[in-house]
C-alpha cells in the first residue's frame, strides 16, 4: 500500500477549488513550479493522470475529478485525528470573535468537529460587528478574529477573497420607483460603503430605505421586499436572491475577510485557528 502525503492532498485540492496551478499555488502558498511538481509526484503514486491540458491551463482529468472527494475525505480524518491526540487532554477557554456571515454558515460545523476532539475546552463565542470584535481582539480579550480585513496584520492566517453581491427577495421587489432602495448597516460598514460607491460611479439614483445595527434587521428589510442589500454568497438562501439582471446594477468589489490568530494563545486556540484556516476556503455559504 503506498502512503500519499497529506501535502500532496492539499494542493490537489487547491488545484481544484482554484481551477489554476498559480491559484493553486497561492492557496497553499508555493511557487507554480513546486504545485507542479507536487502533482506529478501525487500522480506518480496514485499511477493515474489526475490532470490534463485545458488551452493555455489544466483540468481533472475523469480520474481527477473522482478522486477529489477521496483526497477530502482522508484529509478530513487525517485531521480529525490530529485534532483528538491533541485534544484528548486539552482543557481552558478559546474566545472566538466571528461576524454574522460566517456564524450562520461555515462555523457551527467546524466547531462540531473542533469540539469533539476537545471536549474539555471551553468555547466563548462573540458574534458582531468587524469595529467592536476588531477592538476586543486588539485588546487581548479574544484570541482568534474572523472578521472583514482592515489591512495586512503579521497575524493572520488566512485571508478569504469572496465576491459581493447584490441581493433581494426570492418573491420579488415590492418598489417601482427610480430611486434603488438599499438596506445596510449602521456606519462604519464595507458593503455599505462599496454599494454606494458603485451606485454613485454608475451615477444610479438611490436612497437608504432601512438601515439596521445588526444582519438580523438588514435580513428582515430584504425578506420583506422594500429593499436590496449588498452582501457575498454566505447571505444567500432562507428567502434570499441574487438580485435579476434586469436591473442593470453596477459591479462590486471583493470582499475580504480575515482570520487572526492572537500571539501566544495557546495550544487549544492554535488547534482551532489550525482547522478554521485548512478548512473554510472549502466550505461557501
Amino acid at each position: 500500500m503506498r502512503m500519499i502525503d497529506p501535502d500532496l492532498l492539499r494542493t490537489f485540492l487547491a488545484f481544484a477549488e482554484g481551477g489554476s496551478l498559480a491559484r493553486a499555488a497561492a492557496m497553499v502558498n508555493r511557487s507554480p513550479s513546486a504545485v507542479t511538481a507536487q502533482m506529478q509526484r501525487l500522480e506518480a503514486l496514485v499511477g493515474e493522470t489526475l490532470l490534463a491540458p485545458a488551452g493555455r491551463g489544466r483540468s481533472l482529468t475523469p480520474v481527477g475529478e473522482e478522486f477529489v472527494d477521496h483526497a477530502r475525505r482522508i484529509l478530513e480524518a487525517h485531521r480529525d485525528a490530529w485534532l483528538s491526540l491533541k485534544g484528548a487532554r486539552a482543557d481552558g477557554r478559546i474566545a472566538l470573535g466571528s461576524t454574522q456571515d460566517f456564524a450562520d454558515t461555515a462555523l457551527p460545523a467546524l466547531l462540531r468537529r473542533f469540539a469533539r476532539s476537545h471536549p474539555r475546552v471551553r468555547l466563548d463565542l462573540r458574534i458582531g460587528r468587524t469595529k467592536e470584535l476588531t477592538a476586543a481582539y486588539e485588546q487581548g480579550q479574544i484570541d482568534i478574529l474572523l472578521t472583514m480585513r482592515q489591512g495586512p496584520a503579521a497575524d493572520e492566517l488566512l485571508v478569504l477573497r469572496e465576491p459581493m453581491l447584490w441581493l433581494c427577495s426570492e418573491n420579488g421587489l415590492n418598489f417601482a420607483e427610480t430611486e434603488l432602495p438599499l438596506a445596510v448597516l449602521d456606519p462604519p460598514c464595507g458593503f455599505r460603503s462599496a454599494a454606494i460607491a458603485a451606485l454613485e460611479d454608475a451615477k444610479r439614483p438611490f436612497r437608504i430605505a432601512a438601515t439596521s445595527p445588526s444582519l438580523a434587521g438588514i435580513r428582515a428589510a430584504v425578506l420583506s421586499g422594500i429593499a436590496m442589500t449588498v452582501r457575498t454568497g454566505r447571505f444567500l438562501g432562507s428567502g434570499m436572491a441574487a438580485a435579476p439582471d434586469n436591473l442593470d446594477l453596477p459591479e462590486l468589489p471583493v470582499a475580504e475577510f480575515s482570520l487572526r490568530l492572537r500571539p501566544k494563545a495557546g495550544d487549544a486556540p492554535s488547534d482551532l485557528a489550525a482547522l478554521l484556516a485548512d478548512e473554510l476556503p472549502r466550505l461557501d455559504g
